[in-house]
């Protein structure tokens, strides 16, 4: 099936979108949503404009289109960016959350497209492991939790960080996975990546409770 990847550069969307390659599906297109405000209701923020360099990794092209600043307005956007496309059907990195898939599966429904969610429903430790295990290389550029702090900002996501983010949620309720957004991703490398993403400058921001790792300068890097 030709089909259009639903893809931010986190870990969610960019392995729900090897699975597809991998389950023989063309991946022809990666869309991005450029959320009008942070908080926005489906859409990940943190170094959203890193989404250009990613797609060079990746090596598929991308096409991106402005998510309006209301729920409904923000799947709208998605609908009007989907329906221009030539594709049969969209993948996206959907795991727990039912607005978020709810409102993708009627926009597909809408337009006579396939929505395809091959993470959905996974245990989140479970999946989180999966992905690790896969050999992407992850880092996270946000937190708003209680019990992470300005110290996770930039910090990989390996084996390690995921143990200590399950007694995270044995003693403050996290999501190992951040499906409830307590923390966001960026996948700077991953085995089908042609090239990877290089960090050349980056600050962290932190505001009381919550906090981004910036990166201010970033390159493609090839592979050796």
């Amino acid at each position: 099936m030709n089909l259009a990847a639903l893809c931010s550069g986190g870990k969610d969307s960019t392995y729900a979108l090897w699975l597809a390659k991998g389950d023989g599906h063309n991946v022809g297109k990666i869309v991005t949503m450029i959320p009008t405000r942070e908080d926005s209701w489906m859409y990940h923020y943190p170094n959203i404009n890193l989404v250009d360099l990613f797609s060079d990794c990746v090596g598929i092209p991308l096409v991106k289109s402005v998510a309006g600043g209301d729920p409904e307005q923000e799947v709208e956007d998605l609908k009007n960016i989907l329906g221009r496309l030539d594709v049969e059907g969209v993948v996206s990195g959907a795991i727990a959350s039912k607005y978020q898939k709810s409102r993708i599966d009627r926009v597909c429904k809408e337009l006579g497209l396939k929505s395809l969610t091959p993470l959905w429903g996974k245990d989140p430790a479970d999946l989180t492991n999966e992905i690790i295990s896969s050999g992407l290389k992850i880092i996270l550029v946000a937190v708003a939790a209680e019990g992470l702090g300005e110290e996770w900002l930039g910090r990989e996501l390996d084996e390690e960080a995921i143990g200590d983010l399950l007694l995270l949620g044995e003693k403050y309720g996290i999501n190992p996975s951040g499906e409830g957004g307590e923390y966001e991703t960026l996948v700077l490398d991953a085995p089908f990546f042609k090239s990877r993403i290089k960090i050349l400058n980056a600050e962290k921001v932190w505001h009381g409770d919550r906090g981004c790792y910036l990166i201010k300068a970033a390159e493609v890097e090839a592979k050796t």
